[in-house]
């Protein structure tokens, strides 16, 4: 609240710092883990199996909302107000340029680091026979197996700094939301406790009566949750950035509207499938 009346470019390079740091960790710990290269660049390719196993699926679909966030959709629509630019067709036209970039590098950089985090557990412990199913065990067991001893240590940093960087995100998309979506206006100070308690509340008592096991489960399926929610928020945005009754000259190409809705018919196809089966088969993937 404090950095924000300073300005957002202030908190704009907190969250520069938070996600360079991330990314430089786990590219060093992805380095002396050692993986192997063609394992590591065959993973990119899309595999049907996904598609017809559901516990793979369900970890994909984590994957991907903990990747996107559909709340950071909204915050970097937002950004863009932020900006000093000109109120016409030049300044317009700048402003969106800088923003597509924005989001590009963003999504790039959050795909990189999220793809490090697997690559770093599989070139680690893969094989190795040892249980490092929490994050806990990832912490103490990191730094005897790649053999470096500051290993664990920038872990345990790299996963705070991503901690901070999700809360003031997730903090400032609920905070657009409640103002540009459905106009509530409260104080700052309110809307912190109340959207902190919302999210805190529900952990600790996870924590409580289920230990870490339990917010290991929570983790999980709040990340397909925000994935299952995608389509909630991609939908609406492809439909609006492709009027041109709203968006004139800069609506979106042919190519990009078919591009987005590939994607979004992609998502959604895959969430509806994963519901289904667990609907279905009342199977627990978690």
């Amino acid at each position: 609240m404090l950095l924000q009346k300073k300005g957002f470019r202030i908190i704009e390079s907190i969250i520069l710092v938070l996600m360079a740091t991330i990314f430089v960790v786990f590219v060093f710990e992805v380095i002396v883990s050692k993986p192997e290269i063609s394992a590591l660049l065959g993973g990119y390719v899309p595999k049907f199996e996904i598609v017809t196993n559901p516990e793979m699926l369900f970890i994909s679909l984590g994957i991907l909302g903990a990747t996107v966030m559909p709340h950071n959709l909204y915050l970097h629509s937002s950004i863009v107000q932020t900006r000093q630019y000109k109120r016409n067709k030049e300044g317009r036209k700048e402003a969106l340029k800088f923003s597509i970039w924005d989001s590009n590098i963003s999504l790039t950089v959050a795909f990189f680091i999220n793809s490090a985090i697997l690559i770093l557990g599989a070139a680690a412990f893969h094989g190795t026979g040892l249980n490092v199913s929490e994050i806990e065990g990832a912490y103490e067991l990191l730094s005897p197996t790649v053999g470096v001893g500051i290993a664990s240590t920038l872990f345990a940093v790299a996963l705070l700094a991503s901690g901070q960087n999700s809360t003031i995100t997730g903090t400032l998309a609920g905070q657009i939301v409640m103002e540009g979506f459905i106009n509530l206006r409260i104080s700052p100070w309110l809307r912190r406790i109340i959207t902190r308690l919302i999210a805190v509340v529900p952990a600790f008592v996870v924590t409580w009566i289920a230990g870490s096991r339990g917010t290991g489960d929570l983790l999980l399926w709040s990340q397909v949750v925000l994935s299952l929610q995608l389509p909630f928020a991609v939908i609406p945005l492809v439909l609006f950035t492709s009027d041109k009754r709203k968006m004139g000259e800069f609506a979106n190409r042919t190519w990009v509207k078919v591009l987005s809705w590939i994607s979004t018919v992609v998502i959604l196809t895959l969430n509806i499938f994963l519901v289904a089966y667990i609907i279905i088969t009342g199977h627990d993937l978690g």
